[in-house]
């Protein structure tokens, strides 16, 4: 509990994170950019945004778009699926990644996933962790305020509205706190990389002289399930898992 309640803290804080003067001098100045073409300048000062430390949905959405549009997919990609992360529910950022995967060499068709499974993940995902952490925050603050009405009130009817008032927003507080520690525990357990290297042969074993098992391309998706010397063990959406080096791949 007290990992969730420090997390959607700190997850609250990029709210404010583009708040500071420079941050948005420098966003204005790649959106000026973006817009008159000149995308590896965007892509420069949306990066400086990035190095100074800002994790935001709408700078890696925005670094990504510059990336594609300087037909660099598995850039593009990377950033993408960093924007995902932060902000899953986009309907924006989910199309792009579609878009951006359909100019990759790799077809990999995803594995059938059971349906309930697959209406949880929905749910959990629809909205930002940043959301889910304001208004986890809002709704207890709501809920301990109508306590506070509950005992100092001398009317019997203020007292029962304000205590089953309170009752039913401190539950969606946690109902909400619960589902963005659902969504931070998957993107945990989905812990995933972009293929930069323009062909990987994905091995057998961590070693250079194992077994060859098939052949993947720059901008393909993986699973990170296991890192070993350099080296990482990846799971494709279809189910196939290999050893590739870890310097053929960016994790998002």
């Amino acid at each position: 509990m007290k990992r969730i309640i420090y997390l959607l803290l700190i997850i609250v804080m990029p709210i404010c994170a583009l708040a500071n003067d420079e941050a948005n001098v420098l966003l204005k100045k790649g959106n000026d950019q973006y817009a008159k073409g000149q995308y590896k300048e965007a892509i420069t000062t949306y990066q400086k945004i990035v190095d100074d430390g800002h994790q935001s949905a709408l700078v890696y959405y925005n670094l990504g778009n510059a990336y594609f549009k300087n037909e660099d997919v598995p850039s593009a990609l990377l950033y993408y699926e960093k924007a995902h992360k932060l902000s899953p529910g986009d309907e924006d950022i989910n199309f792009n990644i579609q878009f951006a995967n359909q100019k990759t060499t790799d077809k990999i068709e995803a594995g059938t996933e059971f349906f309930i499974t697959k209406w949880w993940h929905s749910f959990i995902l629809r909205f930002s962790l940043t959301t889910l952490s304001v208004l986890t925050i809002l709704l207890i603050i709501a809920g301990s305020a109508l306590l506070i009405v509950y005992r100092f009130t001398n009317s019997v009817s203020i007292k029962k509205w304000s205590f089953y008032s309170a009752l039913v927003v401190l539950l969606l507080g946690f109902a909400s706190m619960f589902v963005a520690s659902r969504q931070d525990q998957y993107f945990d357990a989905h812990h995933g990389a972009i293929i930069f290297s323009t062909s990987v042969n994905v091995k057998s074993a961590p070693t250079l002289n194992a077994k060859n098992l098939f052949l993947i391309h720059d901008g393909t998706k993986v699973e990170i399930l296991e890192d070993n010397n350099g080296w990482m063990k990846i799971r494709l959406a279809s189910g196939n898992e290999g050893w590739i080096n870890a310097s053929d791949a960016k994790e998002i």
